[in-house]
């Protein structure tokens, strides 16, 4: 199979922590606009009586945005995004091989699923701790929510720490963790059982192909999986104080005024 030639030499931690963040980062250059459109699909409904621009579909949100708010707001909390992807990334996929080979039995010559689901849980409930402020920040952004309030990222930071306490940058960890689990149960563990079956029944070789197949269908069945963690998630992280007492309560003020299909929205 034509492909490049994968080293002979494991690449270090080091060098999986950094190319992790740095592929994200790209990734998340070319797809931002997609994430923004996203975030303002799932808040749509939320407060119908203040919503005055309604949203149909991801190609017709893209362009009521352009339209009314101009091409710039597609990429509102990119800084934020890009800090997050540096942190979160890095954490996540970076430190998954590491933590997968500390919780393999030594002999083992794979890792079991249970293993994989620990590590995946693992280094996404690390990722989300360390990476929670950047993620309030940029949804915010994207949400367009005080937006004139903030003077730049770093002033949002301040601006919240400050308004809402330290804690107010770490809001929405729990759903996040939890959205994050499900992800890389989802995610992580379904490209590494792709890779290996195409690996194994020689498809494919260990190559760029290899692992665009092994990702797509990972992203796949993490978005079906994951999204309605997600949607709560980024409600209660772009709420403002006092709007819901808990994520659960999020959850069933949604469904009792949108329904469940709101779940699923973006």
């Amino acid at each position: 199979m034509v492909g490049l030639k994968p080293s002979e030499m494991p690449p270090t931690t080091a060098v999986k922590f950094l190319g992790a963040g740095t592929a994200a980062c790209f990734a998340d250059l070319l797809t931002f606009p997609l994430d923004t459109a996203k975030v303002r699909l799932q808040i749509q409904g939320e407060n119908q009586v203040a919503q005055s621009v309604q949203y149909r579909g991801v190609l017709g949100t893209i362009l009521t945005m352009v339209r009314t708010e101009g091409p710039r707001s597609l990429y509102n909390g990119l800084v934020a995004g890009l800090q997050r992807q540096m942190s979160f990334a890095s954490i996540r996929i970076g430190l998954y091989d590491s933590v997968k080979q500390f919780y393999t039995p030594k002999g083992s010559d794979h890792a079991s699923i249970t293993t994989r689901i620990l590590a995946g849980c693992t280094t996404g409930a690390m990722a989300v701790t360390c990476a929670q402020p950047t993620d309030v920040v940029k949804v915010r952004f994207q949400a367009n929510m005080h937006i004139g309030n903030y003077s730049g990222t770093m002033d949002a930071y301040r601006t919240i720490a400050r308004k809402e306490g330290v804690r107010g940058l770490w809001k929405g960890t729990f759903p996040n963790i939890t959205r994050n689990a499900i992800v890389n149960c989802a995610e992580m563990v379904t490209y590494d059982i792709i890779k290996e079956k195409l690996l194994d029944s020689h498809l494919l070789t260990d190559n760029f192909p290899c692992h665009f197949v092994s990702a797509f269908g990972a992203g796949f069945c993490a978005t079906v999986v994951a999204s309605p963690v997600d949607v709560v998630k980024t409600r209660y992280m772009k709420a403002f104080p006092g709007q819901y007492r808990s994520p659960l309560d999020c959850m069933l003020k949604m469904v009792a005024r949108e329904g469940p299909s709101a779940f699923y929205k973006g």
